[in-house]
């Protein structure tokens, strides 16, 4: 991928209909569930820190892209991963970025080859299988369940969404942190190569 990459995005911006700036973006879907997520935290001796822990089998997700060049990461919160609610996040990402064209790097999950029409400014491009490691917004998804799911138990779905949409609005808002953690300097490259 690392090699072959800026030669893919040369191919695919050839075969945008309108020649526009281009944005590469990786995407990716994580569940979120009130299933606690204990890790150790720090407290002064003798104290030793209660808590809570939880197994509910109650889930939303995330789906979420990154783009490394300049840290812009969009998201959106849907109840499940399917063709439907892919095609509706793809159409969000089109409606973002409406004068440019984007090229998003995607893994080969069967609901990112389901039928749905893509927008005229956006077209997908397949990691490798099995390479999950390629993906920077594995890492986005890291730094958000460290930072804000790590020993929370959730009353309700509701409230494990709000606190979902807070932590996703917060590295939206946040270009820099996203840029530091998804800038991997092959990505760059072959982003600047490619155009």
């Amino acid at each position: 991928m690392e090699k072959k990459l800026p030669g893919d995005l040369d191919q695919i911006v050839a075969s945008f209909a309108k020649a526009q700036p281009m944005r590469l973006m990786f995407q990716d879907e994580a569940r979120f569930g009130r299933i606690s997520d204990t890790c150790y935290c720090w407290a002064k001796r003798p104290i030793r820190p209660m808590v809570q822990a939880m197994l509910t089998h109650q889930y939303t997700y995330a789906y979420g892209a990154v783009s490394p060049m300049d840290g812009r990461f969009d998201s959106l919160v849907l109840p499940q991963v399917n063709g439907h609610c892919m095609g509706i996040f793809i159409n969000e990402i089109a409606r973002r970025y409406p004068h440019e064209n984007v090229i998003m790097v995607v893994d080969g999950a069967g609901w990112h080859k389901a039928d749905f029409e893509l927008p005229d400014n956006l077209k997908l491009h397949f990691l490798p299988p099995y390479s999950p490691e390629l993906n920077p917004q594995e890492h986005i998804w890291d730094e958000l369940r460290e930072k804000w799911f790590h020993n929370t138990v959730f009353v309700s779905l509701d409230a494990l969404e709000d606190q979902l949409v807070r932590g996703l609005k917060y590295l939206e808002d946040n270009p820099e942190s996203m840029r530091s953690i998804a800038g991997w300097d092959w990505i760059i490259n072959s982003a600047s190569n490619g155009n």
